[in-house]
Order: C-alpha cells, then structure tokens, then sequence
C-alpha cells in the first residue's frame, strides 16, 4: 500500500418516531442478519492459500477456510488494481468511476497536498456497509481500514498519517470516535502509528480490534492488515520474509476468528484481500517524456504547470488534462503517447481512451489509462534513466485481467456451505453479498449478493 509516499512527481428525510419504537425497529432489523467481521490482507495472493502447501507456506488458519467455509478461486478486481480504490470497491460493491475513489493519492498534479492520500469518507460518493448496517440497525467498528476517516461507523479507528511524528498520534486521536482511543490505550498501551505498515504494527492492532469486538460487540466491524503488502513490496512477492510475514498475519487471524467466533457465535467472518502481486524488473521514466513535451513545466524540481499529468498507479497511469476540451493539447498528448506506446523501451502493454476506461470502472478524471506490462513499474523521479532499477521489487496496478493481479475471498460461518469453492468472481459482489447476509441492502451495488451463499436469507 505505501509505495506512492516517496513520488516526487505523483502523479431528508425526518423520521418522526420515538426513541422507543427506534430502538424496537432497530432490533428487529438487527436480529433479520447475522454478524459480520470483514478482514483485509492487503496484497494476500489466492494462490498463497489455495495452494499453501506446494508453496511451502504454514497457514492453518486462513487453510481452515477452506474446509469450514467457502472461498473464491480469485476474484477480479478493480482499475486500477491499488488499496484504496479496491477496499472502496470493498465496501461498496461498485467501481471506481462510480464510487469515486480513484487512486491511492489525491489527483495533485502540482503536489501541494504533500503526498495526501484519499483517506477522507466524505469522497465516497456511494453508500457503504457501515452505511447500510446503520440504516439496519447495526453496531459498527472499524479498525484501519483504507478511506474511513470520519465513515458513519460507531466505534472508529481510521487510518490517516501524515509524518510518522508524534503529531500523528494527536490526529488518530481526535479523527477517531471521540473518547475511544484513550479508553482503548489505558487497557492496552499505546497504538500502533497509522504510518506503521510492519507486522508489529499489524499486531497492535490486532490486538486493538480484538478489544473492541469484546468490549463493544458490534454487529459489523472491518479490520485491516498491511505488512504483507508492505513485504511484498520491498522484497518482493513469494520471498522468504514476505512467507514469514504472512504466516505471522495467519496467527493474527486466528486470533481474530476465535474473539468473532466468541462474541457472535452465529457470526460470518470474510476474508478479503484488494488485489495480487508481480516481482518487479525496472522502473520506467513516464515523467521525462511529459516534461520534454512541454506537457508539464518544472522548475527546481517542482511541477509549476501543467496541461497533461500523470497520475501515477504503480503498474499503470491515469492520464488527466487540464482541459479535456482543448482539442490541441488533447492530439498533442494522443500523439505522445502512441509514440510511447511504440517505442519498446517503456514497456506499455496497452492504453485505454476515456470512454474505454469509464466501461472498465476506471475513473472519469482521467482521458488515457497507460497498463504496463508486468515486472515494470513507474519510476517517481523525472530524471532517472531509461531504464532503471526498480525502486521495489513487488508492485501491483496492472490489468485486473491479469492472473497476478488477482486477489482473495474466503467466508466462513453458520449457514456458509462448506468445502464450497465459488469459482472466479467479481470484487464487486462482495459488498451486497455480506450486506444480505448481515440483513442489510446496498441497492446501489454493482454486483450481486452470490446465491449460494445467501440463498438461506431471507
């Protein structure tokens, strides 16, 4: 999830009713559904489960999915194939384009938000399932979880950072429900910084989630685990310090299950993860070619101007103009980027227009979405050669379309057929099937709750 932090060029209705007979309509809406835990393994491959052993991989709880629930072969996911927009994608069952989270970072062409990252709600322009379990009559918590800084959620611990100083913990504090994370700290000491993507910070706040499922039992609560995504990154997928990590996230989720299963032993408990992995060979300078072309202007390193930005996706860009109606600037960047896509040494594997990429889910701010082939990803200087090291050796934000990019679902719970493998599906299912199954709705999803697991709700 972290790899976009060091780009230097990144691209009313009133209801008249009593307290009283809420609280009996909320009741009866609640008790329709069963509990909910939703558990993110950011970058966790489904192959690393389905095929734990012949990888060498000691991961008997996620593994026990797979007996006791049911689980995806893979699931496609979403453009671009990055944390933020799939666990949008997540949580609402809708695309990108339409829920508007459309990158990591905020389209800052200039950097003036100083590598701001969408972890704002309010940008979510759909409802989500902490929207849809309170229109229920659910409890919610959240711990972590991409783009839930001030969500409608009971109990939240969002995720936001901004230098990994001591400030930081002030900013958790304040943005999370008021009051919960000095309550929480007195029992458990201090948490984990929201820039803390090791496995230490994964176990802090485990631990954390743990409490508030047995303190505050809520009906649904999300939770977030990065090291893996983190590992994956610097050392690359299927490494031996991205298995260790993930078979110490795997202690973690055995300890998460056993507090669910505790607290709500009629409960489902999900596992996600938002998108694959891919070793990296070589950065690729899309920046150098811009600024040639007068696209963009830089003076001392900064961006001053710009026509044309690249909005950088890791394995892939959105091409954004600052005027799309400017018919020259708009031949001018056509043309470039065919010249591009021509020249081998940058590795583009294909270039969607606009009306291509807003039928694939992609966001309508940009006109052109560059997907690089697989091992090569965007360099986030404007200066290196061509090519040059990778600055990772992990990346993701290819084609969707791509084996590698493929990610994970295993369910699990009362009334979840069992052994049950549900082939390849769409990222956009999950939303509206967790939402029926908790007694909830999400009419506006995109996807469709999966019959057989939900042919038991009413």
């Amino acid at each position: 999830m972290r790899f976009l932090r060091s780009c230097l060029l990144p691209g009313v209705l009133s209801l008249a009713v009593t307290q009283s007979s809420f609280a009996q309509s909320a009741s009866t809406q609640a008790s329709a559904g069963q509990p909910v835990l939703l558990i993110s393994i950011d970058g966790l491959r489904p192959a690393d489960v389905l095929d734990a052993q012949q990888r060498g991989l000691h991961l008997p709880n996620l593994q026990a999915f797979l007996k006791q629930g049911s689980y995806a072969h893979d699931v496609r996911g979403v453009l671009p194939t990055l944390t933020y927009p799939s666990h949008t994608t997540l949580i609402t069952g809708v695309s990108p384009n339409l829920h508007g989270i459309g990158s990591n970072l905020t389209f800052d062409p200039t950097n003036k938000n100083q590598q701001g990252w969408d972890w704002y709600a309010s940008d979510i322009h759909v409802p989500t399932l902490w929207d849809a379990a309170h229109a229920a009559g659910l409890s919610t918590a959240n711990v972590h979880w991409p783009v839930s800084v001030g969500a409608q959620v009971d109990w939240n611990l969002p995720q936001i950072w901004r230098t990994g100083l001591p400030d930081d913990r002030k900013l958790l504090a304040a943005l999370s429900t008021p009051g919960l994370l000095p309550s929480l700290e007195k029992d458990l000491g201090p948490y984990a910084d929201g820039i803390d993507e090791s496995l230490a910070g994964d176990q802090n706040r485990t631990r954390f989630a743990i409490h508030l499922l047995e303190t505050r039992k809520p009906q649904f609560m999300t939770a977030y685990v990065t090291a893996l995504d983190t590992e994956q990154h610097a050392t690359g997928p299927d490494t031996p310090t991205s298995r260790k990590t993930l078979e110490g996230i795997d202690v973690l989720i055995g300890d998460l299950v056993a507090a669910a299963q505790r607290v709500h032993p009629d409960g489902i408990v999900a596992i996600v993860s938002d998108h694959g992995f891919a070793p990296v060979k070589q950065d690729i300078n899309f920046y150098s070619p811009f600024i040639k072309a007068g696209l963009v202007t830089v003076k001392d390193g900064a961006i001053t101007d710009w026509q044309a930005a690249v909005w950088n996706d890791g394995g892939s860009a959105a091409i954004v103009l600052k005027d799309p109606n400017d018919t020259a600037v708009k031949a001018k960047v056509a043309a470039l980027l065919k010249k591009l896509q021509d020249d081998p040494r940058y590795e583009i594997d294909h270039v969607l227009d606009h009306d291509q990429l807003v039928a694939q889910g992609g966001t309508g701010l940009a006109s052109w979405f560059v997907l690089l082939k697989i091992g090569y990803e965007l360099g986030v200087t404007s200066d290196a050669p061509l090519p040059a090291s990778g600055h990772f050796l992990g990346m993701h934000g290819y084609d969707p379309a791509t084996p590698e990019m493929r990610s994970t679902f295993l369910i699990e719970g009362p009334g979840i057929p069992a052994g049950k493998n549900l082939g390849s599906i769409d990222m956009r299912d999950i939303a509206p099937t967790l939402a029926k199954l908790m007694g909830a709705s999400l009419p506006q999803a995109q996807g469709r709750a999966l019959p057989s697991l939900t042919a038991a709700t009413k």
